[in-house]
């Protein structure tokens, strides 16, 4: 068990509308490919092992809600998601409330937050435990900027750095 949050660095890649790439770089470097029902996860010095998308929903779901939300289609989000949205162009967000048995049963919510184009946040909270919160653009920058110092949570809700 960690006794803080565990903060990785790296990036989202979508090479193709099938295919969701995370690269992590730091502190371990990891890439994790979904595609065709399938996540493969690869670290250096060790074989690449394969699972079902099945065996884990949420990344399904993230791997759809990804390529609905880059692709701009509403009705696709909608057909997995009850869409919520608040607040104004400068500061906004969506949260996504998966309709599927299969999700529902590990993931409550996904909030995306936002200022004008820029996501700056993903929020997943998972029925058991505390959420997971992927810093991104921005928000991303200035936790990088703050080091230790950073709360995550403060960035993610868009209220600026503040220190634990």
């Amino acid at each position: 068990m960690l006794k803080a949050p565990l903060r990785i660095e790296g990036e989202y890649a979508r090479p193709d509308d099938e295919t969701l790439v995370r690269e992590v770089r730091a502190p371990y470097a990891e890439t994790t490919t979904i595609r065709g029902g399938e996540a493969t996860i690869a670290r250096e010095g060790r074989r690449p092992r394969s699972f079902a998308l099945s065996r884990a929903p949420e990344l399904a779901g993230l791997q759809a809600s990804f390529g609905a939300l880059l692709a701009g289609d509403a009705a696709a989000l909608e057909r997995d998601y009850r869409i919520e949205s608040s607040g104004r162009r400068e500061d906004w967000t969506l949260v996504l409330v998966p309709r599927g048995e299969a999700l529902a049963a590990s993931v409550r919510d996904i909030t995306l937050r936002g200022r004008g184009a820029e996501l700056r946040c993903i929020e997943t909270r998972p029925v058991d435990g505390e959420p997971q919160r992927t810093l991104l653009a921005g928000a991303a920058r200035a936790a990088i900027a703050a080091g230790d110092a950073a709360d995550d949570a403060a960035l993610c809700r868009e209220t600026g750095i503040a220190t634990r």
